[in-house]
This record gives C-alpha cells, sequence and structure tokens, in this order.
C-alpha cells in the first residue's frame, strides 16, 4: 500500500464527509493505493456515526477506532500509527483546516528528496495573531532553538512520514506537538518542510487554548532533558550536586580559615553560626548532596529499566 493516512478527531461530525470525498478524489487522481485511518478521540457528536457511515460505503479504504473518552491527540496519533500500513504515512487535521490536495507534493518530497519526514508549514495563517498566530511564532522560535531543527512550524497537523519512521518512535502525553523531535532522537534527520495552505475552520470551534503554549514549553523541556541525559541523568545531576556540595563545602572551610587566623592574632571573632553565609553554605552543601543522590538512583533506575538497551538497528548484514 502506497499511503496511510491517520487522522485524529474529536467532535468534527460535520466536517468528515468532505473531507474523506476530497482524500478520495486527490488519492484516485494519483492512483495512490491508500487507507485512511480515523481515530475518534472520545467524541461527544455524531462523528462515530459518521464514521460508521463512511466505513459502510467504503470498506476496504476506511479503518476506525474510537476511544471511551478523550485521551488526547497524542494518544490517538500512537494507536493509529499502530495500525498503519502505508509505505509513507501522513497525518492531518479533521477540521478541513488542511488541504488533502497537498498530499501527493509531500509524498514526491518524501521518495525523491530521500526525507525521512516532511512537515507542513502554514506560512499564511487565518487565525487570530493575538490568540494564536504571534504566540505559535514565538514558540517555533524557541522551538527552533532548544531543537535544533529548523522547521517553521513544528506544530502543524499535516505532516508526511516513511512507516519506519512512526514505527520506531513513541507519542504518549502531548508530545505530538514535537513529533519531528523525537523522530531526531530515533536518528531520522532528514527532515524536510514544505509551504502548505491553511483554511478558516468551516465548522465547529478549536479545541486548543492558549494554555497549549505553556503545555508544549513543558514539554518542550522533558523532551530535551531526556534526550541528552534520559540514559544517564548521573551526568546533570551528579554534575549539579557536585558543584553546589563543593561550593559549600569551600565557603566553610573559607570562613573557618578566617576565623582561625583573626583569633590568631587575638582579634574577636562572632560565631560562625552568626554568619548569613554559613547557612548558605550550609544549603548548598545539603542541597549538592541531594542532587548526587538524586542522581545516583536515577542512575540505578535506568540501568534496571526494560528500554535500557532500546537501540534502532537500521541496517544488518
Amino acid at each position: 500500500m502506497d499511503i496511510s493516512i491517520v487522522i485524529p478527531l474529536y467532535n468534527e461530525a460535520e466536517s468528515l464527509p468532505e473531507l474523506f470525498k476530497r482524500i478520495q478524489a486527490v488519492m484516485e487522481q494519483n492512483r495512490f493505493s491508500f487507507e485512511v485511518i480515523f481515530v475518534d478521540d472520545g467524541s461527544k457528536d455524531a462523528s462515530w456515526q459518521v464514521i460508521t457511515e463512511l466505513k459502510a460505503a467504503h470498506p476496504e479504504l476506511i479503518r476506525a477506532l474510537k476511544f471511551r473518552r478523550n485521551y488526547g491527540k497524542s494518544p490517538a496519533l500512537y494507536c493509529g500509527f499502530n495500525k498503519a500500513e502505508g509505505e509513507v504515512v501522513f497525518t492531518m487535521d479533521a477540521d478541513l483546516q488542511d488541504s488533502p490536495e497537498e498530499l501527493p507534493e509531500m509524498y514526491r518530497m518524501l521518495i525523491e528528496g530521500n526525507y525521512d519526514l516532511v512537515s507542513g508549514w502554514k506560512k499564511k495563517r487565518y487565525d487570530s495573531k493575538v490568540g494564536k498566530n504571534l504566540p505559535s511564532k514565538i514558540y517555533n522560535a524557541t522551538a527552533r532553538k532548544i531543537t535544533g531543527i529548523k522547521l517553521h512550524d513544528m506544530n502543524c497537523g499535516l505532516k508526511a512520514y516513511r512507516r519506519d519512521v512512526v514505527k520506531n518512535i513513541e507519542v504518549y502525553g502531548e508530545m505530538h506537538r514535537y513529533i519531528p523531535y523525537l523522530a531526531k532522537n530515533a536518528g531520522y534527520n532528514k527532515i524536510g518542510e514544505k509551504v502548505v495552505q491553511h483554511h478558516k475552520r468551516q465548522f465547529g470551534q478549536s479545541k486548543f487554548g492558549l494554555n497549549r503554549f505553556a503545555h508544549g514549553y513543558l514539554d518542550l523541556m522533558t523532551l530535551w532533558f531526556l534526550s541528552h541525559f534520559g540514559k544517564r541523568p548521573m551526568h546533570f545531576f551528579g554534575l549539579m550536586g557536585s558543584l553546589l556540595f563543593l561550593l559549600g563545602f569551600v565557603a566553610i572551610v573559607v570562613l573557618g580559615a578566617m576565623k582561625i587566623s583573626m583569633l590568631n592574632q587575638g582579634i574577636p571573632f562572632r560565631l560562625i553560626t552568626d554568619i548569613s553565609y554559613f547557612y548558605l553554605a550550609l544549603t548548598c552543601i545539603l542541597l549538592g548532596t541531594q542532587l548526587f543522590l538524586a542522581g545516583f538512583l536515577a542512575e540505578m533506575i535506568s540501568r534496571n529499566a526494560s528500554e535500557r538497551n532500546n537501540y534502532i538497528v537500521d541496517q544488518e548484514l
């Protein structure tokens, strides 16, 4: 099979018939063999009924999953990726803001350009500049800086992947925003970008609020830490702990040496415990010890984790 299209959705009943119709037209026009995998993320409207009707009319082209409750986009993509059988796997949103007409060119880029992943870039958006557009630009600039991936629209829902990419990454929590980073950390470094059209939402309302930017930042920090220290936490906690402990220890030694020196000269010197720097130094020693122990325990857990040797073998002779 040429293409699998994974579509996570939540309360998008009105958009689904037109979306599938446009996908089918594009696929047939370009003579692709394809499947559409709808993942209903616990919709409360008639989305599942619409999907059932589409499935009955096109049993060979549609596969579908329905969650009992709303889990989020990442679990929906994870389950959709597990079901995908196409050589190229697309993801797109169900709200008609992504154009199915972009798929053939992204497919060509992926195959002929030898990319592992091609991400869409909604260069011209029709969102509110204050409510969505401006925060998105700030968020993407931060993501580029931290991940080292030069994508203008990291969170664009329209993406194309080689099948082995989606089979070798785990999308969890709310990490769907950073699938390119997950792919990079798994060794898939050939990441491209294509300018795609963005359309205004025709039905319903957006499922995302401004809080997604705060969540996205925290998720980005988590991924950055795991990619650098996930299998060697002692390198982070042990180093920070050692530096703090050394700083506190040296400060106490200096205070003690100052007192001994002044007493030998007959100069009165107040109690060390009356000096605020003593407590700062003591705090550094305690925090340093705790960080070092945290790193040691994390290292022990990491060494005994079942996925400690979970590496991807690309080729074997």
